[in-house]
């Protein structure tokens, strides 16, 4: 499948930004080899929903946004292409092997299980099926993110980047955090302060509580791989993931936007605009 029937890259207008977006969770691709014993109605429910289209005032900030097409629930871009849930597999694995943990949670690189606990496939999958994954959808977005990271700090000498998801409003079965738990409206992820400078975190931080938000860091999201991957604060190269509560934004239970789609999409781009500051403050 061609590179630009899996991404889309939204080009800033106007003058550049050390800013950089991704939306790695809200396509709705389904590849006709998924092989899904579930229906994509089902699958839909690993998405984030409209998340791109949230930031899409991004580009008017001279910031670029990246999504992924694909669905996340096919292959997972926000983790390592050795993230392999071996549970999943009907013979060895032959290639680099790097597990995070998130398997347990039916969670890692292919997803095993939605977030209630449903398994996604009748029968294991081969090695082969899963490397085409990472080779043909994973690997391209992972690049593209890169090229978009290294040329904007080429550019400005430094790199700010948000990862952009949402989350359902309470955790399900197999949900981060725990089965039943509420979580804040937003939770900022800098594994542990590792992959920004803590002025940024708190730069976005303060922007949502201002607003009236509740906010959360680190709880029960830290960021994955993709804050994970190309950040490296000493080089002025900073990563935080910003995960947003549905129920701000979507009708209970559904794809459906609620009345407050309109206010926090405003919001979204007024943070981008604000964090164009703080890029030009350090």
């Amino acid at each position: 499948m061609a590179a630009e029937s899996i991404l889309k890259v939204h080009q800033p207008v106007g003058p550049l930004t050390p800013l950089v977006l991704d939306s790695p969770h809200s396509g709705y691709l389904f590849p006709a080899d998924f092989g899904a014993a579930v229906s994509i109605e089902q699958l839909r429910t690993a998405e984030d929903v409209d998340v791109h289209d949230l930031y899409a005032a991004a580009p008017l900030h001279g910031a670029h946004l990246l999504e992924a097409s694909f669905a996340r629930s096919y292959i997972d871009p926000n983790r390592s292409a050795g993230d392999i849930d071996l549970e999943l597999l009907d013979g060895p694995w032959p290639h680099h092997y790097a597990p995070s943990g998130k398997a347990r949670l039916g969670k890692a690189l292919v997803w095993r299980s939605l977030d209630d606990g449903t398994p996604i496939y009748a029968a294991r999958l081969s090695a082969k099926t899963v490397f085409h994954r990472i080779t043909h959808y994973l690997q391209p977005y992972q690049l593209a993110l890169k090229q978009l990271l290294d040329a904007a700090h080429t550019r400005h000498g430094v790199v700010y980047h948000i990862n952009c998801h949402s989350m359902e409003a309470v955790g399900g079965v197999m949900g981060e955090g725990g089965e039943g738990k509420k979580r804040a409206d937003v939770v900022l992820g800098d594994r542990d302060g590792s992959t920004c400078e803590a002025a940024f975190t708190q730069r976005v931080a303060e922007f949502f509580r201002s607003r009236g938000y509740s906010v959360a860091i680190n709880d029960p999201y830290k960021g994955v791989e993709l804050v994970r991957m190309y950040s490296d604060p000493r080089y002025g190269r900073h990563s935080l993931q910003v995960e947003v509560n549905k129920g701000l934004y979507l009708n209970n239970g559904t794809r459906e936007r609620s009345p407050g789609y309109a206010a926090l999409k405003a919001d979204l781009g007024e943070l981008v605009l604000d964090l164009t500051r703080y890029a030009q403050e350090i």
